[in-house]
């Protein structure tokens, strides 16, 4: 089961049809939408900060998402998928975006809608990425333009895929 703690008061709130993997841990401020998914060993430490993620979101295995105490909160938007391994640390992801495996996204970045950001990235503070933009490499440059149609149709389908896998684990457990 999930580790799901308080801490300063706060208790962190799950939405409907929201699967969190046996080993996740979601601390503090932390408001998760509906049908997410927060996989093994993802921590969602909203301890100093809060954490709001909103609906159709997968943090997948390993990831991390924590803030700066009394400077930073982190926003993840609609239908984003989080690649295994990444860090996000006060950041703001916007609607759409996929944060590739291994990628680290710093305080006051900003992921503008449909933006991909490669895996392995390291996305610098106060960054802007625009939306519908490519971002690599370290630190992350623009690399181009990415056809806002097959953007958002590669990440709603990432984002259906792991509600389809997170189904598997419940039905194990029936």
């Amino acid at each position: 089961m999930a580790l799901i703690k308080s801490v300063r008061g706060f208790t962190p709130q799950i939405g409907e049809n929201t699967f969190l993997a046996d080993n996740a841990t979601v601390i503090g401020d932390v408001i998760i939408g509906n049908h997410c998914s927060i996989w093994f060993n993802a921590v969602l430490r909203g301890d100093v900060n809060s954490i709001r993620i909103g609906n159709r979101v997968n943090i997948q295995d390993g990831s991390v998402i924590h803030t700066l105490y009394e400077k930073s909160v982190t926003e993840i938007g609609d239908d984003v998928s989080i690649g295994h391994n990444v860090v996000i640390h006060g950041a703001k992801i916007e609607d759409g975006a996929l944060i590739g495996m291994g990628a680290i996204v710093l305080d006051h970045a900003i992921i503008g809608e449909g933006s991909i950001i490669a895996a392995g990235a390291v996305v610098l503070s106060n960054t802007i990425v625009e939306p519908g933009s490519i971002y690599a490499g370290v630190p992350a440059k623009f690399v181009k333009k990415v056809d806002a149609e097959q953007s958002k149709e590669m990440n709603q389908k990432i984002a259906r895929n792991y509600l389809m896998y997170s189904n598997w684990y419940r039905e194990e457990n029936k």
